[in-house]
C-alpha cells in the first residue's frame, strides 16, 4: 500500500508540473504587475496552465517555446509528492499535501524567478490548505488536528509580520502570506512539527546565504529568494511529522 501510494503520489506531481510553465512565465513579472498577458514575441497568451510554448493562429510565425521547459517542474513536483507519499503514507491528509504541492512549486519557481510570491497564489495556497486538511480530518485514519493546524497558520503568519515590521527589506509580504499555508501545513502534526518546520526554513535559507558570500554573488546588503526555503523547510517538517505519526 506504502508503495502505491508513493507511485501514485509522483505520477500526480509528474503530470501537474508539467503544467506549471506557463504559469510560472505569466506570473514571473516585477512588483506592480499582476502577471504577463503576452508571450516575447507579442502574442497574447491563452490559458494558464501547459507548456511554455506559444502558437500563433496562423501558421506564420510557427510555433515557439518562452520561459522554462517543462521537465525541471515535472520532475521536481513529482519528487515532492513522491516523498510526501512516503512521509505520510495512506492517511488522509497526504492527498491535501500532495494536492497542494505543485502551488508550493510554482510558488517556489516564481520567487526564485522574480523575488516575488504573487497575491493570487499565497492567499488561494492558505484558504486551499485550509480547507483540504479541514476535509482530511473528517475522514477516519487521519493522523492530525485541524484545530492546531488552523492555530498553527495564524501563529506563523503572526510570527513573520513581526519580521516584516522590524526589517520590511529583509521579509516581504509575500513571505508573510505564504508563511500562513505553511503553518496550516505543518501545525496538522502538532506544534513541535510546527516548531521544526519553521526553524529549518530559517536554517537552509541562512546556509544558503553564507555559502554565496565567498563566491560574491550576494552581498549582506542583498537579499535572495526566501519562499523556496521557507518551503523546503515546512516540507521537511511535515515529513518528519508523518513518519513520526
Amino acid at each position: 500500500m506504502g508503495l502505491l501510494v508513493i507511485v501514485l503520489a509522483a505520477g500526480y506531481g509528474a503530470a501537474a508540473g508539467l503544467l506549471l510553465p506557463r504559469a510560472a512565465y505569466r506570473l514571473s513579472v516585477e512588483p506592480g504587475d499582476p502577471w504577463r498577458a503576452h508571450c516575447p514575441r507579442g502574442h497574447p497568451l491563452r490559458g494558464w496552465l501547459g507548456p511554455a510554448r506559444c502558437r500563433p493562429p496562423r501558421a506564420d510565425p510557427p510555433a515557439h517555446g518562452y520561459g522554462r521547459r517543462a521537465v525541471l517542474p515535472a520532475v521536481l513536483t513529482a519528487a515532492v509528492c513522491a516523498l510526501l507519499g512516503a512521509g505520510v503514507g495512506a492517511r488522509p491528509e497526504v492527498a491535501a499535501y500532495a494536492g497542494l504541492a505543485p502551488l508550493l512549486v510554482l510558488l517556489a519557481l516564481v520567487d526564485r524567478a522574480v523575488h516575488r510570491l504573487p497575491d493570487v497564489l499565497t492567499l488561494p495556497l492558505a484558504a486551499a490548505a485550509a480547507v483540504l486538511l479541514g476535509a482530511a480530518a473528517l475522514v477516519p485514519g487521519a493522523a492530525g488536528s485541524w484545530r492546531l493546524a488552523l492555530l498553527g497558520g495564524g501563529a506563523l503568519g503572526a510570527a513573520y509580520l513581526v519580521l516584516h515590521l522590524i526589517n520590511p527589506d529583509g521579509m516581504g509580504l509575500g513571505d508573510v502570506k505564504l508563511a500562513l499555508s505553511l503553518g496550516v501545513a505543518l501545525g496538522w502534526y502538532g506544534w513541535g512539527v510546527w516548531a521544526t518546520g519553521a526553524f529549518l526554513g530559517f536554517l537552509y535559507g541562512s546556509l544558503y546565504g553564507l555559502t554565496q558570500l565567498p563566491r560574491r554573488s550576494a552581498t549582506r546588503g542583498q537579499g535572495f529568494a526566501f519562499g523556496p526555503f521557507m518551503a523546503a523547510g515546512a516540507l521537511t517538517g511535515v515529513l518528519l511529522g508523518g513518519f513520526g505519526a
